[in-house]
Order: C-alpha cells, then sequence, then structure tokens
C-alpha cells in the first residue's frame, strides 16, 4: 500500500487502515478474542499499520484486544488511534478529571505509557465550540499521556470548529459515495493547515458492499436495526442517515457503475483513496477474509474521472435531499 502524511509532526501511515467497532464479533455481541487476533494478524500481515479503536467499543474488550496484539508487535511501527468522551461522559460529564481518567483507563487496556493519538468521540457540538475539552486534551498532551490528539465528528460545521483549534492532529468524518459533502470545504479547509483525515464508515454500514437487499434482516442487537431511525446515536451513522430500503434503492444504483474485475466495496474504497486529502480510510472487519477484500482495493488504479461524474449524479440526484442526522 502507498503511504499518506498524517498530521505535521511527519508521520505517514499505509492508507488502509483497520476500524475496531467490529473487531471480535460486533456491536454488543459476545467478544471473540481468537477471532479479533486472527483479524489483526491478517491486516498487519497485509501491510495495515493504523488501528482505530474507542474505549466504548465493546466496553473497553476493543482496547483490550489491541493491547494484546500491541504485546506482540510491539515496535513494528503501528499506530493506534484511540477514543474517549462516550464512556461514561456523554453527554455533559466533560471535565478535566473525566478526560483524564479516560485516557489513563486507555493506556492501561492498550498496554502503552503514551497514546499514539486520542480523539474527541463525537461529543456535544457545544461542548466543542466552548472548547474547554481541547485546553485538557493540551494539557495530557503536555504530560506525556497522548502524543497527539483529534476529534471524531458528526458534521461538517462540528469539522471547522475544530479546525480553529490549534494543535488539532485529525479530523475522523464519515465520507462516502453517499456522504459527499466533506469534500466541498472541509477536506481541502483540513489538508491546507496539515490536519490529517481519517475517514469512517466507507461502505456506509454495508450498503455499498452489495450485499444487503431491502428483506435483509439484522439481530436485535445489531446498530442497523436498534439505531435505524436514531434511536440510540446519530442516525448518520447507520446506513448513512438513509434507512434501509432507501440506501439499497441507491445501492442498486451504484451497483450498476462497478467497473470489471473489481467489487463494488473496492469501488467504494477506491473511490475515497481518489481524494488526496484522505490520510487513511478504517474499514471495519469481523472476519480475517474482510481484512484482505479491503486492503485490495489499495491495490486498483484511480477510477476514472467519468466514473467519478457518475457517482457525484448518483449521489446528486437520489441521496443528499434525503439524509437524515447532523451533516
Amino acid at each position: 500500500m502507498q503511504s499518506r502524511q498524517f498530521g505535521k509532526d511527519g508521520l505517514s501511515v499505509p492508507e488502509i487502515g483497520l476500524g475496531c467497532w467490529q473487531l471480535g464479533g460486533g456491536w454488543r455481541d459476545d467478544w471473540n478474542d481468537e477471532i479479533a487476533q486472527q483479524t489483526l494478524e491478517t491486516a498487519f500481515a497485509a501491510g495495515v499499520r493504523f488501528i482505530d479503536t474507542a474505549d466504548v467499543y465493546g466496553d473497553g474488550a476493543s482496547e483490550r484486544s489491541i493491547g494484546r496484539f500491541l504485546g506482540k508487535r510491539r515496535g513494528d511501527g503501528l499506530v493506534v488511534a484511540t477514543k474517549l468522551g462516550r464512556a461514561g461522559i456523554y453527554p455533559d460529564g466533560y471535565t478535566r478529571e473525566s478526560l483524564r481518567d479516560a485516557t489513563l483507563r486507555s493506556l492501561e487496556r492498550l498496554g502503552v505509557e503514551r497514546l499514539d493519538l486520542t480523539q474527541l468521540h463525537c461529543v456535544p457540538a457545544e461542548v466543542l465550540r466552548q472548547g474547554h475539552v481541547f485546553d485538557w486534551l493540551r494539557e495530557l498532551q503536555q504530560e506525556g499521556l497522548i502524543a497527539r490528539w483529534g476529534a471524531s465528528v458528526e458534521s461538517v460545521e462540528e469539522g471547522l470548529t475544530c479546525l480553529e483549534q490549534d494543535g488539532l492532529a485529525s479530523l475522523q468524518v464519515i465520507f462516502n459515495i453517499f456522504r459527499q459533502k466533506p469534500a466541498e470545504e472541509l477536506l481541502p479547509r483540513a489538508a491546507s493547515q496539515g490536519v490529517g483525515i481519517i475517514v469512517r464508515l466507507p461502505l456506509a454500514s454495508g450498503l455499498l458492499s452489495g450485499k444487503i437487499t431491502r428483506s435483509t434482516s439484522f439481530r436485535p442487537d445489531d446498530h442497523r436495526h436498534f439505531n435505524r431511525d436514531g434511536a440510540a446515536f446519530n442516525v448518520g451513522e447507520t446506513f448513512a442517515g438513509l434507512g434501509q430500503e432507501r440506501g439499497v434503492e441507491a445501492s442498486e444504483r451504484v451497483a450498476a457503475l462497478v467497473p470489471p474485475g473489481m467489487s463494488m466495496a473496492q469501488m467504494a474504497l477506491r473511490w475515497i483513496l481518489d481524494h488526496p486529502e484522505v490520510s487513511v480510510v478504517i474499514p471495519g472487519a469481523s472476519s480475517p477474509q474482510q481484512v484482505q477484500a479491503n486492503v485490495g482495493a489499495a491495490a486498483l488504479a484511480p477510477l476514472r474521472a467519468e466514473l467519478h461524474a457518475a457517482l457525484a449524479g448518483v449521489y446528486r440526484d437520489h441521496v443528499r435531499s434525503h439524509i437524515r442526522g447532523p451533516y
């Protein structure tokens, strides 16, 4: 894989990483650490060196699994990004002490003395505007507990608010064929300021894999079931905010445009990589096989301009006006 610059301090990372929301089984599933270790090993062997997790994933289980993996791979160039601000803090528990306690717990679970990158995890927009959380992150950085800090945001407005903060290393955003708005202003602004862009949900909760139909059903503890209308968190985190039926309709239009020789998921990942402002994209994987398929997108040639134009047309005519949630 090609490596890309990440932030302003000289760090570079391979352009496809691993999102660990699903690691070991999925949201609220029983944690299977054996599968987690196999998935991490497969990702490492395929060239993945950027791993993204959060303290809330599996109530700390994701960080613990990664910590066990790091114990075998210390010094191998891995960059582990975690997030804080949801577990026991959201929506109104943001204090200097709560952020410091969350950081110490992540350090313990990951088994490291300093976090490579910690990110505010979709905290309320008003908290971002007040700005105190950024001061507390700077203090943690000065203390040596974190090397870099950034923010995972829900909307372009939130991202622009974060870009006003000195020292911001990265923004994590939802960006895919169904969520193209960040390309208009946010990505260029971030690039001009040397801020890394981490792309999550590149396949829109599976819609852009082409494997979900109108009749596909999900377990009650799968967010594609219990959060389909935003009952648990921002609806935009599930099916790009489109809902299953409308999302499948749009995905069928995208599927008709997939060139020979690549899967729909690989085309969706390549579309993201064709934006030079992106530092790393973090597709999730619940099995080693999914990791290998995702990494394969890096070997593909950039998509043709005509295909980009057609995909922009699908977004403009069939998606943009139907997105729900902060965007």
